[in-house]
């Protein structure tokens, strides 16, 4: 995190720890307000890696998942990076800004990501860096953030997955009423001062939960090389290209989609505990083997988790899966946001 928007949050009432707003001092209540009101989150718990250099567009056309080709200043994009053999090590929200193409994941993994690219640049005129020192990352969700954005830095994004791109911010639509706010650390304050005239301030935990209810998975440290694309599904995001050329695990990610149904699914649920990433989730439909993971997990404002859990197809069918064991608590489930 920032070191000055460290400071200055905590002067707004924020407790931090490990890099990230916890919450505002009240996190129930913050929970609540997610649900059913307007909040501004601080996304410092998400990183960005910038590329630069007159191949950089090529070079992430050749790693990622998706078409970089027709990447534009206007247009965000959902993308992942895979291994060898087709498992997900990251994905990402993609878009430009100025010569710079950024990817926004977790920090917790951004470090070992960078590094990974990296490797693979060679000869290629492409730099890689750590973009989180430049940007300070913000979250708006609920209704009216359109008109508290505009009101905050002059304009907005016109549709789903399109960027907006102003003199000391940008914004990225990704709801009806959801926006990721990037914007240069010296103008923050005020950005923010305008935000929360409206948007009540709410921790991380708070914005995960409202990714979580999106049904928009993240690889996390627990799940890193568990995951092909489909299983998190990716590409019902529009998150692969299957028009484009090579990139790692690009055979397997095809052999998926074209062979057969993907057995692996993720799909939203509440749980009675406090669920995290890496639980394993079991049924009936087969004994003495976990049916699947969790892949995110945040508390839910009616107390429990809301997470997404990628399992067996044929056992989200059954309705009969269990939290941590076979006997253990039942995840309820309830319908994505979109069709899989």
């Amino acid at each position: 995190m920032i070191s000055a928007w460290s400071e200055y949050l905590q002067t707004q009432g924020a407790v931090i720890e490990g890099g990230a707003v916890k919450h505002f001092g009240a996190p129930a209540e913050e929970l609540h307000s997610a649900r059913d009101g307007l909040v501004v989150a601080d996304l410092s718990h998400y990183g960005l890696i910038a590329f630069s250099g007159e191949d950089a567009q090529s070079f992430l056309h050749g790693q990622l998942t998706n078409d970089m080709r027709g990447l534009k200043p206007e247009i965000a994009l959902f993308a992942g990076y895979c291994t060898a053999k087709g498992r997900l090590l990251a994905n990402f929200l993609v878009f430009r800004r100025d010569d710079d193409i950024l990817l926004m994941l977790p920090e917790a993994l951004r470090e070992g990501v960078q590094k990974k690219l990296s490797m693979f640049i060679l000869r290629a005129k492409v730099k890689a860096r750590d973009a989180g020192p430049e940007w300070v990352r913000l979250g708006l969700n609920g209704i009216g953030a359109r008109e508290v954005l505009v009101a905050a830095i002059g304009a907005s994004p016109n549709g789903m997955m399109q960027v907006l791109q102003a003199d000391a911010a940008f914004a990225v639509q990704l709801g009806d009423n959801r926006f990721d706010l990037f914007v240069q650390p010296d103008h923050a304050p005020r950005v923010w001062q305008a935000l929360i005239t409206e948007a009540r301030p709410v921790g991380a935990q708070a914005w995960d939960w409202l990714m979580i209810r999106a049904g928009v998975p993240m690889v996390l440290p627990a799940t890193q090389d568990q995951f092909v694309p489909q299983m998190v599904n990716l590409e019902v995001l529009h998150g692969v290209s299957f028009q484009k050329g090579c990139y790692p695990g690009q055979e397997i990610v095809a052999r998926t989609q074209y062979l057969g149904k993907t057995k692996r699914r993720t799909y939203l649920a509440h749980v009675d505990g406090a669920a995290q990433p890496g639980d394993e989730v079991f049924s009936p439909d087969l004994p003495g083997q976990a049916c699947g993971v969790i892949a995110n997990s945040a508390p839910a404002p009616e107390g429990g988790s809301d997470v997404l859990v990628v399992m067996q197809v044929s056992s989200h069918e059954t309705g009969q899966v269990h939290w941590q064991r076979p006997d253990g608590p039942p995840l309820r489930f309830e319908p994505l946001p979109y069709a899989l």
